[in-house]
């Protein structure tokens, strides 16, 4: 019988977070642990083994009512081969989460809410995906230019600051945009 990763006194039972994957559940703390060939099946039966893997960044503005759940930060262990889960991380707007998963059976952890919010990102059927150098990069980079993008804005004000972002983007899109980023960059410092 599997265990709770999180609460680890309660029994896991039979559920299904989508038609087609059979998942172990939580009934006290509404998680889920998805069997990694479960995962592989339903994953294959999802994706078109010849169209080519897109998986869309997180963006940062995303609006939604998702709270982490109360057990998120908690260590877990695998219910299956009892290794410590590695979690990915997923940064929205008023905060992150993660989304856990076994380094040696590749069997995946969802606290409540997470499965729904991984599809409303089309991520279900990519969690390896959040796992991976790449995607970690990805988020670093997304949250440096929010937070550089809401300095501009503290220091300038909504109105100036908008102003310099479309500014920003017509330079970037003009084949000689360098020369008026060097006009305004001499014009500043004078």
């Amino acid at each position: 019988m599997y265990q709770c990763p999180k609460e680890g006194s309660i029994d896991l039972q039979d559920s299904q977070l989508a038609p087609g994957l059979p998942v172990k559940a939580c009934s006290s703390c509404g998680g889920a642990w998805i069997p990694p060939e479960d995962y592989a099946n339903w994953q294959r039966s999802q994706i078109d083994p010849d169209a080519p893997v897109s998986v869309a960044v997180l963006p940062l503005s995303l609006s939604t009512s998702f709270q982490p759940a109360d057990l998120d930060n908690r260590a877990a262990l695998c219910p299956d081969c009892r290794s410590y889960l590695v979690r990915g991380r997923i940064t929205l707007k008023q905060g992150s989460f993660y989304v856990e998963r076994c380094p040696s059976c590749n069997g995946i952890w969802c606290d409540a809410g997470e499965w729904e919010l991984l599809g409303q990102l089309d991520l279900q059927t990519h969690i390896d995906y959040i796992f991976s150098a790449d995607w970690q990069g990805q988020v670093r980079e997304l949250e440096h230019g929010e937070r550089e993008r809401q300095a501009t804005i503290d220091k300038l004000g909504d109105d100036i600051a908008h102003r310099v972002f479309e500014l920003a983007e017509l330079l970037e899109q003009h084949p000689n945009g360098d020369f008026g980023v060097a006009y305004l960059m001499r014009r500043v410092d004078q």
